[in-house]
This record gives structure tokens, C-alpha cells and sequence, in this order.
């Protein structure tokens, strides 16, 4: 009898277009090169756990069977979200203000950035405070992991670990042990025997975390699952990973530095412009409650080319210090070097300061930094960067208790920004006592005691303050 012939399509690796052939470019995300083969999982294998098993529909949802029907939202009952607290206010905060029951997190991240180190502290607090966690891992020993552990603090009976990588076993064991909350450490080394593709492949992860996803849903047991990135810096994998799962956290950051950032990119139980930022330190990660502080300590006194400028991520307010560095140039084409911002944005700044102000930059080489290797492209910064690169220019200090936040127009105006009095509150917490800001920001703001607020309506009022 002739083999049968092993049917594959083609998966998109950016968005999950499937196609029956190749083609050059994705018709959906219109990526090109990225349409990969893969086998097309078998229906006869799939698993029959989750298809029927021993759970009643009903009792796998926690629902009436009437509401696996079409109802009206009217016939739907009011239920709050049930949310836990991770025993980290900025991870709560991201999250949108705790774990939601039934809910699927992904956390993706550079390697060695603290994926596992934060998931271990976070599954230690919960277990801790009485919930039921199983941390699975498919990259570690139980030996590998006690190591860490054993850095991080003593952790409570109630977390249990499994080292595994079958899916049709680990589906077997969380029906069985039934936890509040499972982790998956990571995605990429598990694999569903139902797909005939090697681990870590498009169609292994799009099937296998299908699988957890139902399961979420219809047994409420909570899953945070590790994704590796490219180097482009997305979770590897299709991108309708990140369509599928309730939150797309990621960890940022220079993993030779030592603050971390975690963002929402995705969040259907909460706000995506929040950010929580953490300190590795020799015993884990640890949460940093004033941001503001840390990003300007060690910052220079009466130094030239340093003003400080705040912007915001979500409702939060951070203080920036920016850093500008302006010299003569040595050869016939200028260098220009932006790090922690949009470096085109830096030149557009710098040509209207030569084209309004007639600032010869053009014959300057210029350096802009963001202090402390964090990553800032908020409008806000304009009016923070371009006084920088002015005070460098002419090497005289803003004054170490100023701040400056303000977007900066093509024609050299300053205009309005956003939330501006929760800018100015956070700079008067930290001692700060004048505040450049747009002249259009100054109505409805109170200037707190002791802090002057200069309003300007043009780049060339911000350089008159550098005389």
C-alpha cells in the first residue's frame, strides 16, 4: 500500500497567514520571505482529553449549560473579576491591577533578561499566600531550578515543579492536580504528538498553546507561558501568538544593566501604557517604587549639555535626565549618535534649531543620550533634547533643579503636551523648583509651593533661558 501523502501548508512567521502554497509575500501582513512550510496537525491525533474526557461541558466551564448556546448579552450574569496580587505592585499594575482566574499571560524577553527569575518570585508570593501553582519547565533540571530558588528565598509547599515537555502528559497532570495557576517555562520546548513537527516550530506552537488555551478556559487555571524573541525582538513563533493569549507582557532591558523594564503590549483585563520596572539584584528582582530617583541618581552638578525632562508611560510620570554632547567636527560630513531615543526625531530637532535659532550645528558633531539606558520616543522630549544640545552648544548649565517638557514644532513653536500637571507634581516631589513647560499648559495648573513654572511659546524663549 502506497504511503499516504503528509499534507502541509504554509504558516506567515510574522502574522499566521496560512496558505496551500508559497508566495513570496504575505498577503496579509505583506511581509515578504516569511511564508514557512509546516505539517498540518492531524485531526485523527488530536487530543481527546480536552475533546471530551471526563469533564461534562458544564463542569469544565464552571457555567450553565444553557450559556454554551447563543444567549443575549442580557441573559448573561454579572460575575467580578476574580484577581489575585502577584506580591508586586508594579507587576499588579501592569496587569492591570492582579492575575485574572482563567487567563492566559504571555512574557516574552531577551535571554538571560529575568523571565524565569521574576515568574519564580511571582509563582513563591502566590504560593505563599495559599493558591495552588505548578511551575513546569522544559529547559531546566529540578536541580537547575533549586539553585535559583534557593538564591531567591525559601518557597512554600504549595508550589510544585515538573520538569516535561509532552503535552498530552502535562495536560494529563493539570486535569488530575487541578492548580490555581500554571507556569510554562517556555512555549517553544513544548510539543503536541498530534503535530509531526520538531519542537519550537510555527505549527508546535500555534497547536500546543491552543491546547492551554482551551484549557484555560474551560478549567479557570490561570497560565503565565515563557516565549523566546528574535532578534528583532518579537516572540518567536507566529504572531497570532500574541492574538491568542489574554496579556503579551514584555521584559526589556540591558541584561548587563541592572533595571529591568516589564510593559503590556496587550491586556484584555486592563490598561497597555503601563510599565513596571525592576532591579536585578544578587537575591532576584526587585520592584522600584520611585522610577523618577533612580533613573537620576549620580547625575552631574553644574554640568552643560544635562537638563532633565519628564515624559510619561500610561499614567505614570518619569524624570529623565537627557544628555547632550555638541563639538567641533574634525572631518567634512558631521557624526550624529541619538541613544534611548528616535534618532531621526534627534536631527529633525537639531535642523530646526539651525533653520529658526541659526545654530550652526552643521559643522558640529552631536551626541544625545538618555541616562540610565532607558528608552524614551515620547514628543514630550523634544523641548528637553533641544535645550541639551543648546547648553552643550554654548557650555552653560541649564541649573541642576530645572526640568523641561514641551513638543517641538518644524516651525520652532512649543506645543502643548498631555497630562502636564501630573508632570509637574512629579517633578516638585523630587525637589525641583523651576519648570520649562508650553505657554498653552499653564491654564488649570496650580504651581506648587515653592516651584516656578516658566510657560514658553517658541524655541527661541527656551534659549534665552540658557544666557
Amino acid at each position: 500500500m502506497p504511503n499516504k501523502k503528509k499534507e502541509t501548508a504554509f504558516f506567515c512567521s510574522e502574522c499566521g497567514y496560512e496558505s496551500a502554497k508559497w508566495m513570496g509575500q504575505c498577503p496579509s501582513c505583506h511581509a515578504w520571505n516569511t511564508m514557512v512550510e509546516a505539517p498540518i496537525p492531524s485531526k485523527e491525533k488530536a487530543s481527546s482529553i480536552l475533546r471530551g474526557g471526563s469533564l461534562s461541558a458544564g463542569a469544565r466551564t464552571g457555567l450553565p449549560d444553557s450559556y454554551r448556546r447563543p444567549v443575549p448579552l442580557s441573559a448573561v450574569e454579572e460575575r467580578g473579576e476574580e484577581r489575585w496580587s502577584t506580591g508586586y505592585g508594579e507587576l499588579d499594575r501592569v496587569l492591570g491591577g492582579g492575575i485574572v482566574r482563567g487567563s492566559m499571560v504571555l512574557v516574552g524577553g531577551d535571554p538571560g533578561i529575568g523571565k524565569s527569575t521574576l515568574l519564580l518570585q511571582v509563582t513563591g508570593n502566590l504560593a505563599a499566600a495559599g493558591h495552588s501553582v505548578l511551575y513546569i519547565s522544559g529547559e531546566e533540571s529540578l536541580h537547575q531550578i533549586k539553585l535559583r530558588a534557593d538564591r531567591i528565598g525559601k518557597m512554600s509547599d504549595n508550589l510544585r515543579f515538573l520538569c516535561e515537555t509532552n503535552l498530552d502528559t502535562i495536560t494529563e497532570i493539570l486535569l488530575e492536580e487541578k492548580p490555581q495557576l500554571c507556569v510554562i517555562d517556555s512555549i517553544q520546548t513544548m510539543y503536541n504528538d498530534s503535530v509531526t513537527a520538531a519542537a519550537g516550530s510555527i505549527s508546535q506552537v500555534r497547536e500546543t498553546t491552543g491546547v492551554l488555551l482551551r484549557l484555560a478556559k474551560e478549567t479557570g487555571i490561570t497560565f503565565f507561558i515563557i516565549g523566546h524573541v528574535t532578534k528583532e525582538g518579537t516572540v518567536a513563533g507566529p504572531r497570532v501568538l500574541e492574538h491568542m493569549v489574554d496579556t503579551v507582557l514584555y521584559f526589556e532591558g540591558d541584561r548587563y544593566a541592572s533595571y529591568r523594564i516589564i510593559r503590556g503590549v496587550k491586556n484584555r483585563f486592563g490598561s497597555t501604557n503601563e510599565i513596571g520596572i525592576f532591579e536585578m539584584r544578587r537575591e532576584g528582582l526587585c520592584e522600584v517604587a520611585n522610577p523618577s530617583e533612580y533613573m537620576l541618581s549620580g547625575r552631574p552638578e553644574g554640568a552643560s549639555g544635562s537638563v532633565v525632562s519628564c515624559t510619561m508611560d500610561g499614567t505614570r510620570a518619569m524624570l529623565t535626565e537627557v544628555q547632550a554632547l555638541v563639538c567641533k567636527s574634525n572631518f567634512g560630513f558631521p557624526k550624529r549618535q541619538a541613544t534611548g531615543t528616535d534618532y531621526n526625531r534627534v536631527s529633525l530637532l537639531m535642523a530646526v534649531l539651525e533653520k529658526r535659532l541659526g545654530v550652526p550645528l552643521s559643522e558640529y558633531d552631536a551626541y544625545v543620550n538618555l541616562a540610565g539606558g532607558i528608552r524614551q520616543t515620547e514628543p514630550a522630549l523634544d523641548l528637553g533634547i533641544s535645550m541639551a544640545i543648546l547648553s552643550s552648544y554654548r557650555n552653560v548649565p541649564a541649573g541642576d533643579r530645572t526640568v523641561a517638557f514641551g513638543e517641538v514644532g518644524l516651525s520652532g513653536e512649543v506645543r502643548m503636551v498631555t497630562m502636564a500637571d501630573i508632570r509637574v507634581q512629579e517633578a516638585a516631589k523630587l525637589g525641583f523648583t523651576t519648570i520649562i513647560l508650553p505657554k498653552s499648559n499653564l491654564r488649570g495648573i496650580k504651581a506648587p509651593d515653592g516651584v516656578e513654572m516658566i510657560g514658553i511659546r517658541s524655541l527661541q524663549e527656551a534659549a534665552d533661558f540658557l544666557r
